[in-house]
């Protein structure tokens, strides 16, 4: 599974001022690989009493567990447990799990396979998984073997079990990522708070309000390493934002850009001149498994799925050596 990498800038503008600001408490930790960073804001008068060093240990508490369910990168988890089942045998799993694999093969029919769970042994050929990078690209042979492995339509759900038809491999990363900061973002709101906001290597779920007092501000950024800065800005609440990119996660062989989001279909990395595709919907696993699904379709085929699903979608395209951008329909109605 192609890892969905986000790079958004959160823009908490006029966080600094003194007296116009609700009290808030900040705090990062790792997770999944990358980092975690969480603000939540309390009310605008009165005490704000959060003991953050117990509220930090009890979200990661929360996070170890998470990963123990959905991690490729350790051994003994839920999910590599269940693939190593025998094929055709049902298996109890976790709701949690369960969730998103009903979340995937959602998106999975949706897109027509552009999402596609099952893509873990070519991501680790290709070298984006728990895999070394290889030295080479992979051989012709080597690429019909991993896509043997693959097809979602080999994975079957009912209710509190699933099981594999054959030999494949399920992988979560395209949407765990987003899921996780659904989990934690639900702990919040079970916990009382209704101001916060919770990022995880870029996947964003933005509640309430921000300090301000006022929607969250989540910034876009430029597609490229060199530029910086921020693209777009978006004002939201109650909304989950995710961005898949491939100008980070690369490697070059011989002059060619390998992306790190597979095409499903081909087993190879997408070659299109889509370059960031942003998602707003409610929550961030959604947001997140249909970024990566747009980022596989490409330009055209990807912004007429999303507007024929309701997406909120915003597209950067490469284009004579800049960038254009396209929205859909509906994320034109969130500027308004």
């Amino acid at each position: 599974m192609s890892a969905s990498f986000l790079f958004l800038c959160l823009l908490m503008l006029g966080c600094s001022p003194s007296g116009t600001e609700h009290p808030s408490v900040k705090f990062s930790g790792q997770t999944m690989g990358t980092y975690y960073h969480i603000t939540v804001v309390g009310p605008a008068s009165g005490e704000f009493d959060v003991d953050v060093e117990l509220l930090q240990e009890a979200v990661d508490k929360e996070l170890v567990g998470f990963n123990q369910m959905m991690s490729t990168y350790i051994d003994d988890s839920e999910l590599m447990r269940f693939n190593r089942s025998p094929v055709n045998q049902w298996v109890e799993l976790s709701e949690p799990v369960m969730e998103v694999l009903y979340i995937s093969e959602d998106i999975s029919q949706r897109s027509h396979g552009a999402f596609d769970v099952t893509v873990g042994p070519l991501v680790n050929l290709w070298g984006f998984g728990p895999e070394a990078k290889p030295d080479a690209v992979p051989s012709a042979e080597e690429l019909t073997a991993a896509l043997v492995r693959t097809g979602y339509e080999y994975l079957q759900l009912d209710v509190n079990r699933a099981r594999r038809t054959a030999d494949i491999d399920v992988d979560l990363s395209g949407v765990a990522k987003g899921y996780g900061v659904d989990w934690i973002a639900n702990f919040l709101t079970d916990r009382g708070y209704n101001n916060f906001m919770v990022e995880i290597g870029g996947e964003v779920r933005a509640v309430g309000n921000s300090p301000r007092g006022a929607p969250w501000r989540i910034a876009v950024e430029q597609p490229s390493v060199m530029a910086g800065g921020a693209r777009l800005a978006l004002s939201l609440s109650d909304h989950a934002v995710a961005t898949s990119g491939d100008y980070r996660n690369y490697f070059e062989v011989d002059g060619v850009h390998y992306s790190h989001t597979i095409d499903p279909s081909t087993g190879r990395p997408v070659e299109h001149s889509l370059v960031s595709v942003t998602v707003v919907t409610e929550t961030a696993a959604r947001a997140d498994a249909w970024a990566t699904a747009l980022t596989v379709l490409g330009p055209e085929e990807g912004m007429a799925l999303a507007n024929a699903e309701q997406l909120a979608v915003y597209f950067i395209v490469k284009d004579n050596g800049g960038f254009v951008e396209s929205q859909s329909v509906t994320f034109s109605q969130l500027l308004h």
